[in-house]
């Protein structure tokens, strides 16, 4: 596992040395500080955890701020597991620890739709849209009558759609730019602009 802590800034497009337009979503890295290391002999298994944003001392509480060495608490903190690269706790992980890495899988929490019906939430196709059909935009059976008389978990239904965590797998590094320390991939990831979100190498490439 190698991974980064990342804010989705939004899509744009870049063009190659043919000329070929590829849409990229813009993921800036700031600073990743190493605030922890579980090792297998304390804690059972090995894993980083690294941390970024600035918290104001105000908003965080005493036994979370406990977990930083210089006091300074901040905003996001996210443990990666069995982390390939040798880290020190204190040290800032940038963009370029993707230099080599050509696929990666991205996490975020997807934009919130609120309650929907059947056909926006799953595509229904819907009924008949002729006049006095009573049957636009429904459902249509969710159980049957007398066996077994009700309706099953996970029946698709209308009810809350989106924010919910979503992982996009292989998608591919189309630029990493350390200066701006930004990285381009390939295609859309979950969530809105500014939302939090988590870059690993891919794990199916």
């Amino acid at each position: 596992m190698l991974g980064l802590i990342g804010k989705k800034v939004g899509m744009t497009q870049v063009f190659d040395e043919k000329g070929r337009l590829t849409p990229v979503t813009v993921i800036k890295v700031e600073g990743n500080v190493v605030v922890a290391q579980r090792t297998e002999k304390v804690n059972g298994y090995n894993a980083a955890v690294l941390g970024c944003g600035e918290l104001k001392e105000s908003r965080a509480t005493k036994p979370y701020a406990g977990q930083f060495k210089d006091g300074k608490a901040l905003k996001t903190l996210v443990e990666f597991r069995d982390y390939e690269r040798e880290v020190q706790i204190g040290e800032v992980l940038g963009v370029d620890l993707f230099n080599e890495i050509s696929f990666v899988d991205v996490t975020g929490t997807s934009k919130g739709k609120g309650y929907q019906g059947g056909m926006k939430r799953y595509g229904f196709g819907g009924g008949r849209a002729t006049h006095g059909s009573k049957f636009h935009r429904d459902l249509g059976g969710t159980a049957m009558s007398s066996t077994p008389s009700r309706t099953f978990k996970g029946k698709k239904m209308a009810g809350h759609m989106g924010n919910e965590r979503v992982t996009v797998q292989n998608l591919r590094v189309v630029r990493v730019d350390t200066d701006l320390q930004v990285l381009l991939v390939k295609g859309a990831i979950p969530g809105p602009a500014q939302s939090t979100v988590l870059i690993k190498k891919a794990v199916k490439k």
